[in-house]
């Protein structure tokens, strides 16, 4: 079985970053494998890929004590399996200020996986924790910007 991380310190406290990660209704601002997004009554996520639109399903379990969250994902919503983990750690564990922390993103290859499904999963992974650093130091919504046929006045 293969593993991925990806890690990016970013400039806001853990306690925010562990918030928005665990929320719902924030995956569809960054999450690649979740692309527009709607969340039922009991917080069960279903989205569809960015790359294939295939569906997928998804329960955040986040522990807030240890600033742990699973990702159990899955393409029903009776079979999700924890294979995506979020670890927040805050700033003065490495060292660092109170205002920033460490945000690390960990994937686990299911022996299914094929090694284009992995290479587009790994590479989003890098781009996300990017687009979340983004989104939390510059409190960005993208979601409400113009569709691209709008176009703005100047």
């Amino acid at each position: 079985m293969n593993t991925d991380t990806a890690s990016v310190t970013i400039e806001s406290n853990a306690e925010t970053v562990f918030k928005f990660m665990s929320d719902p209704n924030k995956m569809d601002l960054w999450s690649f494998g979740t692309w527009r997004v709607s969340v039922d009554g009991d917080g069960l996520v279903h989205g569809r890929s960015i790359f294939d639109g295939s569906t997928i399903f998804v329960r955040i379990e986040p522990n807030a004590q240890n600033q742990l969250i699973d990702y159990c994902v899955g393409i029903k919503p009776e079979n999700l399996e924890p294979r995506i983990f979020v670890r927040v750690t805050p700033g003065e564990v490495t060292g660092s200020s109170t205002q920033n922390c460490v945000l690390s993103m960990v994937a686990f290859r299911t022996e299914g996986m094929s090694d284009d499904r992995w290479n587009r999963l790994v590479t989003a992974h890098a781009f996300e924790v990017q687009l979340i650093k983004s989104l939390l130091e510059n409190d960005f919504d993208h979601r409400n910007m113009p569709s691209s046929g709008t176009t703005q006045a100047s």
